[in-house]
């Protein structure tokens, strides 16, 4: 097998036998220089190359087993129909516009056909060795083509830019047809980029050069490997792929993770409290409560001493708690977003206010944390409570007018859907929610890891944070049906449609200072989304917008000098003219954060003790509930 590039050939025979074949299993440097740019793309032992292909196909035979096994069973069902069935039915809109005229079926075949065509007349024109301008370039933030083999050989350049002309030509005809709501294009333009990206040249062996030297020089070892690599994430995903990003087996949360010294003081059903020990003789007189998302596990913020916004938190003087969900299973089906509200966020504010012997607390919440938090502090603020003194949103949404793709995901015939498979387990799996994300950014978390782990063969690098992006949690059928309907569906919070108890909440009732940060790149609640919401509070918002995306861009240490934020008056007008007219900042938002938190108080007391005589120490920190695994 040969693959043409300009080069000229060089001692190819004397190169060739000087080779050895390496046996099964050896170690090959796919990355190393070729010996000689033709020998890269040939098979060297035919005999070895052969044999591993069978144990290839051996392997793969495993791998189906693995994804066969469950569903005949009947441990699993195949839910792909229904997926496929959106769609189909959604591309399917798009096509009807363009088939229904046929004069717009020729221009849309003409556009496409005159890329090809410039695309052969440059590539002919290279190959002649005349000046050429290349048809179709990727973006310089692509990291698919960097292999140099994708510009300097003919056959892998012609194929990337083939694959460039296309999927553009698909993504633009989704932007041109005409008559489509806007949910329906938003989806067309989501799924079109999924098979897009699933079709990349670089995700197959045959067209990407580097995985193609890798299978050519190791003698189809890589595949070997790969193939055992998926059966295995098959049976852990027990039938569903569970994508490794990282080596698992080099974390545990309360060995290396999670390590901020505390204890858990309280806990009922769907939390824990954990009271964080002081490090300071002093403390601020008001504690710190957090209430992060449910969706994933509180560590991320307490990810590593060196990572840690509680860590520092407690160095700079701040008295911490935080709320460590339960990983639900049925027996909590029913619980709603309102009993998270009351037991969740309500019942810890008790017991923060208790140990900490006062009636003042900065609250804190993170993604739909956050969502939870504000709701609350509408309904505190129609009761008359005011032992929230300030709060601070993460990248929170409360208005979902602009809440991304996500919301792909979000309509009467997906949500009915949904229902029914939750309401057959009382819980959502943690893997569907951990799919869905990946998704936003499919070409950064699913086919880099498809690559390098299934066709590559190469185990994946330790890293803690992607370990704490596969930590699922599951969630409770009637709270994640309660978020999904009345927040992204109805946006029925900032229309003043959700009661507690018949009363209608309004943020427009929450008066207190607000911090709401957001992050520049984020595709799971966008700066836009949240500064839209920042204009539904009644009081005055500081409006800040971090660097980097949903994690990166909020667990930001000063300590790393990295990223930077930017900040201005009050969040009105228009998104796009207020981050204009920004001060750019470098570095992280916490220490701006923390001087936020101090004008509006800053008296001390003596460090406190951990617990009270009502809420004693139960266990060490990080605590039983953030330890439970789907």
């Amino acid at each position: 097998m040969t693959v043409g590039k300009e080069a000229p050939p060089r001692h190819a025979a004397g190169d060739q036998g000087k080779r050895e074949a390496r046996p099964a299993g050896a170690a090959v440097d796919s990355t190393a220089a070729p010996e000689h740019p033709v020998l890269q793309y040939m098979v060297q032992n035919p005999e070895l190359f052969a044999q591993n292909l069978a144990r290839v196909v051996e392997e793969g035979g495993k791998a189906l087993a693995a994804y066969l096994g469950p569903r005949e069973a009947g441990e699993k069902k195949n839910e792909l129909a229904d997926e496929l069935a959106d769609v189909v039915k959604t591309i399917g809109q798009v096509s009807e516009f363009w088939l229904a005229d046929p004069q717009r079926t020729m221009e849309a075949q003409t556009r496409l056909w005159s890329g090809y065509i410039n695309l052969w007349d440059q590539s002919m024109r290279r190959m002649m060795g005349e000046q050429s301008t290349p048809a179709a370039e990727p973006d310089a933030r692509d990291k698919r083509f960097r292999d140099p083999e994708w510009s300097a050989n003919h056959f892998f350049d012609f194929v990337k830019q083939a694959y460039l002309i296309t999927s553009r030509w698909a993504e633009d005809m989704v932007g041109r047809a005409e008559g489509l709501d806007p949910h329906t294009r938003q989806k067309a333009d989501f799924y079109v980029r999924q098979i897009s990206n699933a079709l990349s040249p670089s995700n197959f062996v045959a067209t990407n050069p580097e995985l193609l030297r890798a299978t050519l020089t190791s003698h189809g070892e890589n595949l070997v490997r790969g193939m055992k690599m998926l059966a295995e994430d098959l049976r852990e995903g027990k039938g569903d792929l569970k994508l490794r990003q990282t080596d698992a087996t080099k974390f545990e949360v309360g060995r290396n993770l999670a390590l901020s010294p505390g204890k858990v003081i309280a806990e009922n059903a769907i939390r824990q409290v954990i009271q964080y020990s002081p490090t300071t003789e002093t403390v601020r007189k008001r504690p710190i409560l957090f209430v992060p998302p449910w969706i994933n596990k509180f560590y991320i913020l307490d990810l590593t001493p060196e990572r840690s916004l509680v860590r520092w938190l407690v160095e700079q003087g701040h008295t911490v708690f935080l709320v460590s969900w339960v990983n639900p299973d049925e027996t909590l089906a029913g619980k709603s977003f309102i009993d998270y509200m009351r037991e969740g966020v309500i019942e810890t504010l008790d017991v923060v206010c208790d140990v900490a012997k006062t009636d003042a607390v900065d609250a804190v919440g993170y993604c739909v944390g956050g969502t939870l938090l504000a709701l609350t502090l509408a309904h505190l603020a129609k009761h008359g409570d005011t032992r929230i003194a300030t709060a601070t949103f993460l990248t929170t949404q409360v208005d979902f007018t602009h809440a991304g793709d996500l919301k792909v995901f979000v309509d009467e015939e997906q949500l009915d859907v949904l229902e029914r498979r939750m309401r057959e387990k009382g819980f959502l799996d943690g893997s569907k929610m951990a799919s869905a994300f990946n998704m936003l950014r499919s070409n950064d978390l699913i086919w880099p890891y498809v690559v390098s782990n299934y066709m590559m063969g190469k185990e994946p690098f330790p890293f803690d944070l992607l370990y704490w992006n596969s930590d699922c949690t599951r969630m409770p059928a009637a709270n994640h049906s309660f978020y999904l309907r009345r927040f992204y569906f109805e946006n029925a919070f900032t229309k003043g449609e959700i009661e507690v108890d018949g009363t209608p909440l309004s943020l427009g009732d929450v008066r207190i200072p607000i911090y709401n940060l957001a992050t520049r790149e984020d595709h799971i609640a966008p700066a836009k989304s949240v500064f839209v919401g920042s204009g539904f509070f009644g009081g005055p918002v500081r409006y800040v917008v971090s660097g980097s995306g949903h994690i990166a861009g909020v667990c930001n240490p000063p300590s790393s000098g990295k990223y930077q934020y930017w900040s201005d008056g009050p969040p009105t007008g228009e998104f796009e003219g207020w981050l204009e007219r920004a001060e750019m900042t470098p570095g992280s938002w916490w220490p701006d954060w923390d001087r936020w938190l101090r004008s509006h108080d800053d008296a001390t007391v003596k460090a406190r003790k951990v617990g009270s005589r009502k809420h004693k120490p139960i266990e060490d920190a990080p605590g039983r509930y953030v330890k439970m695994r789907v």
